[in-house]
C-alpha cells in the first residue's frame, strides 16, 4: 500500500491530533517493519530449541511478544511522546529479558541497562516537555512547521538528541551496551544488537529529518560524526582482545553503531545526502541480519559446549559446520566485503564521503574494515584450526544452526539485489 499510495495515516479512536494519537507509516517505517519481522522470526524459532526445557522460558515468551509489540508501535507512532512510551516499554521488557539469563554478571548488567536507560528517558522527555510548551503540539507533523530555529528548539535538540545517543550506545554512551549484549540469552543479544539499539537511531533520524533540520548546523554532523569514529576504532579495538566469543560480537556492534552515525556529517551537504541516507539505511538492515546470524552463532556454540572462551574453541567447526559457516557469511557482511550488504553501505558511504570532499571518513571506514577483518579471523584461526580431538558436547538442535545460517544468507541477498532496489 506504500508503494501505491504513498503514506499511511490512521487516527486511533476517531480523534484528530493534536488532541488524538495518530499512526503514521512511509518506506522507513516500513523498511524498519519488515527487517524486524525478518529478524524475530528467525529468532523465535531459534528460541523456542534455546529455552526448551528451561524454567526461564515462562517469563521468556510474554517479555519477548512485548518487546516485538513495542518495536512495532515506536516505527508506527506518529508524535514525540508516544515514541517516548514506546521507547520505554521497549527499554524495560529488553532489561527483563537480559535478567534471564540469571547469572551474577548477567543481573549486573540487566541493572546497568535499565539505569542507562531511564537517564536517557529522562533527557529525552525534558526535550518533550520544551517542545510542548513552546508549541502546544506533540505531532512531529505539525513540528515540522511550527517556525524557526529558536533557543527553546536547540536545547530541545540537545536533551532528546543526548538521550537517544545514550540509548543507541554511541560512544562514549557504550560502556553498558558489551556486558548486556554478552551475558543475555542468546536469542535476547542478537535481537537487542539487530533491533533495540536502532530504535532510537531511527527516533533520531525521524527527528533529524523533520523538525530539527533548520536548528542543527554543519559542525554538530561533524562532531556527531567523531563519535562514531571513537566508535568504530574504540569498539574494533575491543573486539580484537575480547576473551570471549559474545563479548566480541558485542564490541563489534559498538564498532558498527559508529558506522550509522556518520550518515549524519555525509548527508550534510546536498549533493551527498542521498547517497549517504542509502548508504545508511543499507547499513541497517544488512547489519541487522548480519549481527542476528552471528549472535546466534555464538548462542549455538555456548549451547554445545558450555562457554566461549575463544582461546578454547580450536577446531569447532568439525562439531558446527553450519554454525561457523554461517557466522563467515555474515563476518563478510559486518568486514564490508562484496558482494554483502555490508559492502553496499560502506561503499555508498565511500561515495558520498568522496563527493563531498571529506576524504577522511574514506580512512575511517577502510580502517573499520581492516579491524573487523582482524578480530573476525581472530576467531576463525581458532575455529577452523586443525586439533587431533575435540569435545564432544551437547547435541545442537538444527533449528538453531539453520536460522543463523538463513539470516546470514539475508545478508548476502541484500548486497545481490542492491543493483535492482
Amino acid at each position: 500500500e506504500i508503494l501505491d499510495q504513498g503514506t499511511l495515516q490512521m487516527q486511533v479512536g476517531g480523534w484528530q491530533a493534536p488532541v488524538g494519537i495518530q499512526l503514521y507509516a512511509d518506506g522507513l517505517s516500513a523498511a524498519m517493519l519488515a527487517i524486524s519481522a525478518i529478524v524475530l522470526a528467525c529468532s523465535t524459532f531459534y528460541a523456542r530449541s534455546y529455552f526448551s526445557g528451561k524454567a526461564a522460558s515462562r517469563s521468556f515468551w510474554p517479555l519477548w511478544m512485548f518487546l516485538w509489540a513495542a518495536l512495532n508501535a515506536l516505527f508506527l507512532s506518529a508524535d514525540i511522546f508516544n515514541l517516548y512510551v514506546t521507547l520505554e516499554l521497549l527499554g524495560l521488557s529488553a532489561v527483563a529479558l537480559v535478567a534471564l539469563s540469571q547469572t551474577a554478571d548477567g543481573l549486573s548488567a540487566a541493572m546497568r541497562y535499565l539505569l542507562v536507560s531511564l537517564t536517557g528517558y529522562l533527557s529525552y522527555l525534558m526535550g518533550v516537555a520544551l517542545l510542548y510548551a513552546a508549541n502546544g503540539t506533540l505531532s512531529i507533523k505539525m513540528l515540522a512547521t511550527a517556525g524557526p530555529a529558536s533557543p527553546s528548539l536547540s536545547t530541545a535538540f540537545a536533551l532528546m538528541a543526548a538521550g537517544l545517543i545514550m540509548k543507541s550506545a554511541l560512544f562514549p554512551m557504550h560502556f553498558w551496551l558489551p556486558p548486556a549484549h554478552a551475558n543475555a540469552p542468546a536469542p535476547v543479544s542478537a535481537v537487542l544488537s539487530a533491533l533495540v539499539v536502532k530504535a532510537s537511531f531511527y527516533i533520531l533520524v525521524r527527528l533529524w529529518l523533520m523538525i530539527f533540520e533548520p536548528s542543527i548546523n554543519p559542525s554538530t554532523a561533524q562532531l556527531i560524526g567523531m563519535l562514531g569514529a571513537f566508535g568504530v576504532i574504540w569498539g574494533s579495538v575491543q573486539a580484537l582482545l575480547a576473551k570471549r566469543l559474545k563479548l566480541l560480537v558485542a564490541y563489534s556492534t559498538v564498532a558498527q553503531i559508529g558506522y550509522l552515525f556518520l550518515i549524519f556529517p555525509l548527508s550534510s551537504t546536498p549533493q551527498t545526502a542521498d547517497t549517504a541516507w542509502q548508504g545508511g539505511l543499507y547499513f541497517v538492515f544488512s547489519h541487522a541480519c548480519a549481527k542476528a546470524a552471528v549472535f546466534l552463532a555464538a548462542g549455538t556454540v555456548i549451547h554445545a559446549f558450555g562457554h566461549d572462551r575463544i582461546d578454547e574453541l580450536h577446531g569447532i567447526v568439525r562439531r558446527l559446520p553450519v554454525s561457523m559457516f554461517a557466522f563467515a557469511v555474515a563476518g563478510v557482511s559486518l568486514i564490508g566485503l562484496p558482494p554483502s550488504g555490508g559492502f553496499i553501505a560502506k561503499w555508498l558511504y565511500l561515495n558520498a564521503a568522496l563527493a563531498g570532499g571529506q576524504w577522511w571518513w574514506c580512512i575511517l571506514i577502510i580502517l573499520g574494515s581492516l579491524l573487523a577483518t582482524a578480530y573476525i579471523f581472530r576467531f576463525f584461526s581458532r575455529a577452523f584450526s586443525y586439533v587431533p580431538e575435540i569435545a564432544e558436547g551437547r547435541p545442537v538442535p538444527k533449528v538453531m544452526e539453520w536460522t543463523a545460517f538463513g539470516l546470514a544468507v539475508c545478508a548476502m541477498i541484500l548486497g545481490l539485489t542492491a543493483p535492482a532496489v
